[in-house]
């Protein structure tokens, strides 16, 4: 494979990266997990919006590695708690990447809160960087709403208690191949393959 066609997923998250690996359809691209690159590490996410966020990683990673890279940053906006947690998702519960912790506490400031007012969507913004400092973004947005207590056992995050617009089940009650039709990452991601496969890369 061509050094200009390798493509650097910047997460170090290896659930995320399965899944987008499972979404994306870019057979002229080697697509490489960050942990490949065991002495690279991605900066603090510093943003105030998706967009700023998966922008740090991207750029940092395709500066660091050379190498063209893809990230994304997505958070679940709960309208009866003005969007939070958002762009803090990952350590709303106080620990980064604690999903029981995250959701614990996303129940709990949601007690006595009825189905109707239960709305909710995640977001989800990839990010496409290049060496010269091009960058490219796609967004996906799902909404639903928040269940009473968490079910199922698929996915992560917060998959136990996100309930998909027009369905009865959480997201960790879907299989990967039905939440990856439908998800905000899926939609973000099958937005930016069809942007790479189509991308004139040797003239940009």
């Amino acid at each position: 494979m061509n050094k200009s066609r390798i493509l650097v997923l910047a997460t170090g998250n290896r659930n995320k990266y399965k899944e987008i690996i499972e979404i994306l359809e870019l057979p002229d691209w080697d697509v490489k997990f960050l942990k490949d690159f065991p002495d690279v590490s991605l900066p603090e996410e510093t943003g105030a919006t998706y967009e700023e966020n998966a922008s740090i990683k991207a750029i940092s990673c395709t500066k660091i590695t050379n190498f063209p890279s893809l990230s994304d940053d997505s958070g679940l906006e709960v309208d009866s708690l003005n969007g939070r947690p958002g762009v803090y998702s990952s350590s709303y519960g106080g620990v980064d990447g604690d999903s029981k912790r995250n959701i614990q506490k996303l129940l709990k400031e949601m007690e006595g809160i009825p189905w109707h007012e239960r709305t909710a969507r995640f977001v989800c913004c990839a990010m496409f960087a290049l060496p010269n400092g091009f960058t490219h973004c796609e967004k996906g947005i799902i909404e639903g709403h928040i269940s009473i207590e968490p079910y199922g056992e698929n996915g992560f995050g917060y998959d136990p208690v996100f309930v998909p617009l027009g369905y009865e089940n959480t997201f960790a009650e879907l299989s990967a191949e039905e939440k990856n039709k439908i998800s905000h990452r899926a939609l973000a991601f099958r937005k930016m393959s069809e942007f790479l496969r189509n991308f004139d890369y040797d003239n940009c």
